[in-house]
């Protein structure tokens, strides 16, 4: 498609399992990570389980947070005197307190933030009720299921819209059956 020129879509992030467990989080995060690595432009596969046969919001919510994150790696992670933190590591030299510095702090902010992976202790992971990430994802998936409100198209968007509709019924002979947006 590259060669050509041509968008490609194509099936990553898939898996086998028939729920969402450990085999189903590494199919997905394998066959999404080399499909995004091998330059697809769409993938699909997101909230798919047993290879498409089955759909499930927890997953979907799981595999769009996987989706981030395989993102953010194959866009490239910037390798350089600022990320690395040569001047500090000048400054305060080997084996010494790192953690403390404003440039320790900067970095870790600009890596991923996972929202669903848990990056607790344990106590803190109890105290929030033991949930594992697919507990946690079907509670978001719910959650967006039940406030998302969808942006509104915009009055240039409609009109593009309904000139395509048009310009499509035109073309194939058909009446302007369809209703306005």
């Amino acid at each position: 498609a590259r060669y050509n020129s041509l968008p490609s879509f194509v099936a990553g992030g898939e898996g086998d399992s028939k729920i969402s467990d450990a085999q189903l989080g590494h199919e997905k995060t394998l066959s999404g990570l080399l499909t995004a690595l091998a330059g697809a432009n769409i993938i699909y596969g997101l909230g798919m389980l047993e290879m498409g046969v089955t759909f499930d919001y927890g997953q979907l919510v799981m595999d769009n947070e996987f989706a981030q994150m395989i993102n953010y790696c194959v866009n490239g992670i910037p390798v350089n005197d600022e990320t690395l933190s040569v001047d500090a590591i000048k400054e305060v030299g080997s084996f010494k307190d790192f953690v403390s510095r404003k440039e320790t702090f900067e970095h870790m902010r600009s890596i991923s933030h996972p929202k669903l992976i848990d990056r607790k202790v344990r106590d803190k992971w109890k105290a929030q009720g033991s949930k594992d990430i697919y507990q946690r994802s079907m509670e978001e998936a719910i959650k967006i299921i039940d406030t998302h409100t969808p942006y509104p198209l915009s009055d240039d968007v409609k009109a593009e819209l309904r000139e395509i509709v048009k310009e499509t019924e035109r073309h194939f002979g058909l009446d302007h059956t369809t209703p306005d947006f």
